[in-house]
């Protein structure tokens, strides 16, 4: 499991630019010490098109019982009906597949690809 995250280079930026990835503000300590509130970090909303998401990926979710909340996560497992276990690196601060269970791909808002 990959507990480090790259930070975005030239690459990264140019497909900001291009739309192609989307800023992201981390709010919260869920996912400390990898990510502190206040960093910003760019995901890719296209990353599960053709690919499914793997153990390890950190990406964005939507609360399933509160939809207006996105929330970053580790991705942990893979259950049955390719549902989701989401985790924050941070048990003590975060709120996630433990309390609420897993998500379906449809609350899978993009992959974290770097710190922006």
């Amino acid at each position: 499991m990959n507990k480090n995250l790259k930070t975005g280079g030239l690459r990264e930026f140019v497909l900001w630019l291009v739309r192609r990835r989307q800023r992201f503000r981390v709010s919260g300590n869920s996912m400390q010490p990898l990510l502190q509130p206040g960093e910003e970090v760019l995901i890719n909303p296209a990353a599960y098109l053709y690919t499914a998401p793997q153990p390890g990926d950190i990406v964005v979710v939507i609360h399933p019982y509160q939809p207006g909340l996105r929330m970053i996560k580790r991705l942990t497992a893979i259950g049955d009906g390719h549902r989701y276990f989401v985790e924050g690196d941070n048990p003590a601060e975060s709120t996630d597949s433990r309390s609420f269970g897993p998500v379906g791909l449809e609350h899978i808002v993009g992959q974290v690809t770097s710190r922006f």
